[in-house]
């Protein structure tokens, strides 16, 4: 009888454990669910830095976070002065709308677009021209952004256009936005430059180097990596499952087998090779860039890997100007960029085009929400439910049976 009610007793308490175990996992899922609908409910707050004050980025910021729709998207914080920002709105004969003003990130409105103030001095506004202090300001307005974008206080970054040469300074020794944001907030990681719109995705090699130091900075441990992000990229960022990557030659018509030169036997084929037997990334190529653009390849593939940059940003600024964005993918946050420049040759005429930056924001929510369900889709709550113990302190074991 003592045998029979033990096996009884053992019995009872393996149920009560599974019950416990699946009201866990019930609750678990409940919980997973419900914080998924909440996150992706939840209105973004977007940072974006004023770029160069001398150029057009305060103008397409402004045109962009002023229409009604913004606000359902998102609620855009512009970092930078009320003075820069009057300015800017006078000289363009900018409509008037209403911004909250504040001195820090964590005191906003949600229902209305947000200035930062984050420049205390006078900065002297020369519209066209390329000036130290216009430089000065937008590093300022960008520093304090990353500041917030680290801080949990914004959660996508976007930046209107800098000049690359004003604002080098001993706190900004960068190339451009992309290598800086790759030192201050990418925590090891490598940054990979994206230029994209709805339907084309194009990455880059090599950033921002003087043309005859391109072949000296190709190697096929660097190509490979940079196969490696994009993949990575066009997976969680894109939600594109199994992407097909085109890769571009670097010397007219393939290198012709060597005799227009060898950086593709020698260094991109090689490269592709290994990321697709130990990598399992789908790459093909390599293409001459001149045919793969003009014969429109690049619709067969999700993304496509150019050597240097105005191989990759000449086409994609001829095929999708108005709609382009800049995205650093590799990150461990979101950063977009309209992809054009400073525009000084219509600064404060009113008559710059905001599109871009529109869809900069945008892109910028979209990668967000594309991020949190593919890395929710990958989160499994069972290895923990298994760990804990229910009141009773009894452990479920499914590898023993009675």
């Amino acid at each position: 009888m003592a045998h029979g009610s033990d096996k009884k007793t053992k019995t009872a308490a393996l149920i009560a454990a599974f019950i416990i175990f699946y009201c866990n996992f019930a609750s678990a899922i409940y919980q997973t669910e419900k914080n998924k609908m909440n996150e992706e409910n939840k209105r973004l707050r977007v940072g974006i830095t004023i770029g160069d004050t001398n150029g057009i980025g305060i103008e397409v910021a402004l045109k962009a976070v002023s229409v009604p729709e913004m606000m359902d998207m998102c609620t855009p914080l512009i970092y930078g002065s009320s003075k820069i920002i009057s300015y800017h709105r006078n000289a363009c004969n900018l409509p008037g709308f209403q911004i909250n003003h504040t001195k820090s990130a964590d005191k906003i409105k949600d229902n209305m677009p947000n200035l930062v103030e984050c420049i205390d001095q006078d900065i002297k506004i020369e519209l066209g021209h390329p000036t130290k202090q216009a430089g000065q300001a937008a590093f300022i307005a960008l520093e304090a952004a990353v500041r917030d974008l680290k801080a949990g206080l914004i959660d996508v970054l976007v930046t209107a256009p800098i000049n690359k040469d004003n604002i080098q300074s001993e706190q900004f020794q960068f190339p451009g936005h992309t290598e800086y944001l790759e030192s201050a907030i990418g925590d090891g990681n490598k940054a990979l430059m994206i230029l994209c719109n709805a339907n084309l995705r194009i990455a880059l090699a090599t950033i921002h180097l003087p043309l005859s130091k391109v072949p000296t900075a190709l190697n096929a441990d660097g190509i490979r990596n940079k196969l490696q992000l994009l993949n990575d990229s066009l997976k969680r960022d894109f939600n594109i499952d199994g992407p097909r990557i085109a890769v571009l030659s670097l010397n007219p018509h393939g290198g012709e087998n060597g005799i227009l030169g060898t950086e593709e036997k020698d260094i991109i084929i090689p490269a592709m090779q290994q990321a697709q037997d130990e990598d399992g990334i789908l790459c093909f190529g390599p293409f001459a860039a001149d045919g793969f653009f003009g014969a429109r390849q690049y619709r067969r593939f999700d993304g496509v890997l150019a050597m240097y940059h105005d191989q990759g940003l000449a086409p994609f600024k001829t095929i999708a100007m108005d709609e382009g964005v800049n995205f650093t993918a590799g990150l461990p946050y979101v950063r977009t960029s309209p992809d054009h420049g400073t525009g000084y040759d219509i600064a404060g005429q009113g008559i710059a085009n905001e599109t871009s930056m529109r869809h900069a924001i945008y892109t910028a929510i979209d990668v967000y929400r594309s991020r949190m369900r593919y890395d929710e889709m990958r989160q499994n709550p069972l290895p923990k439910l298994f760990q804990d113990r229910g009141r009773d302190n009894v452990k479920l074991d499914l590898t023993k049976g009675e």
